[in-house]
């Protein structure tokens, strides 16, 4: 089987005006749907590991021959990062965690606030291209990462809670240099459903077809 593009869970218009609609689209049907191809020409020659789900499949790269591991790590992590960054954005404006997710992240970070300002700096510290992450350990504690590139915290054994995009690719129709202001309209739609879900989950699967 062949991994296939995700449909939006919203009209590409919605999330405006935080991301406008020619960037959702660009995002998602050029940009994901090659990291979509260039994962299934990788893979064509072991449809045991294409059968595998995209988060499987990432968080087991060391079963993938070398001679295409770099291919799989990137373009397999930008399927799954995006797969689940669609979901981690809503419509739904202005929206606050609650319950368990809530509560872990008053307890490790202080407080709702000083959690978004710790990860905006995370956000805004990423050099190049990469993503901020908030992730959940084996141990089920909350922490901060960013990863370069496509790179996927499922490869470092973490449950993503939490992704934001940080590639250009992402935000510059709209915001052009200004990542700040990406950053600080990514937290007006956030899904925090979606990512209290995730944290709940013991399996914490993004969802992707493959």
């Amino acid at each position: 089987m062949a991994y296939t593009l995700p449909d939006l869970p919203y009209d590409y218009s919605a999330l405006e005006p935080y991301i406008d609609e020619q960037t959702m689209r660009l995002h998602h049907d050029k940009h994901h749907q090659t990291y979509v191809n260039n994962l299934n020409a990788a893979l064509k020659d072991h449809p045991e590991l294409s059968e595998l789900p995209v988060e499987e499949l990432m968080g087991q790269l060391d079963k993938v021959p070398e001679g295409i591991k770099k291919a799989v790590r990137n373009s397999g992590g930008g399927h799954a990062n995006h797969s689940l960054f669609w979901k981690l954005l809503s419509p739904h404006f202005d929206t606050d965690p609650e319950g368990p997710l809530r509560e872990a992240i008053d307890s490790k970070f202080g407080s709702l606030e000083k959690f978004k300002q710790q990860f905006t700096e995370a956000s805004l510290s990423v050099f190049g291209s990469g993503w901020a992450w908030l992730v959940k350990d084996e141990a089920g504690e909350l922490k901060i990462v960013t990863t370069a590139n496509q790179d996927s915290p499922l490869s470092d054994g973490l449950t993503p809670v939490l992704g934001l995009d940080v590639w250009e690719h992402a935000y510059y129709l709209k915001y052009q240099n200004r990542r700040p202001k990406y950053v600080e309209a990514f937290w007006h739609i956030v899904n925090w459903q979606e990512a209290a879900s995730r944290f709940d989950s013991e399996l914490a699967g993004i969802g992707s077809e493959s």
